[in-house]
């Protein structure tokens, strides 16, 4: 009983590692997720949040350039649903970065997962595996003219 209660243990130690291990690449759509509604209600409309290279008014101040890297629960969600959520918070974070330095916007907003920038003006990069979701992204707070 011993010998197979240690062998049942060896075979779920040496199959779980691969079973959790996924870190599957996605890419979603800024828009799509800036519509929805948790975003709406929760982003603060006084920071504005611009991706890639998006025009924006002329820069008075900089403040400095900030990564937020930023993991959800992804089990039992789907990795669209997982993705938006963590993304949402990663944003979250940016704006609470810039009210902390003064800013008033996040501009140069990229991609930065395991620290290789993805710059785009309309997607997101979001890594999921089995547990977990991740979204890194790195942006430069400034305060701009109005």
């Amino acid at each position: 009983m011993k010998l197979l209660i240690a062998l049942l243990t060896s075979t779920l130690l040496l199959l779980a590692p691969e079973a959790y291990s996924r870190d599957s690449k996605l890419m979603f759509s800024i828009e799509d997720a800036m519509q929805s509604a948790d975003f709406q209600e929760r982003l603060d409309p006084n920071i504005r949040l611009y991706f890639g290279h998006q025009k924006h008014a002329n820069t008075l101040r900089s403040f400095g350039n900030f990564t937020t890297n930023k993991k959800t629960n992804a089990f039992g969600k789907s990795d669209g649903e997982a993705c938006r959520w963590v993304f949402l918070s990663a944003l979250l974070a940016l704006q609470e970065r810039a009210k902390a330095e003064g800013g008033n916007a996040v501009i140069n907003i990229v991609s930065y997962y395991k620290k290789q920038k993805y710059s785009s003006n309309s997607e997101f990069e979001c890594h999921a595996g089995a547990i977990m979701a991740g979204v890194a992204l790195n942006g430069d707070v400034v305060k701009l003219a109005r």
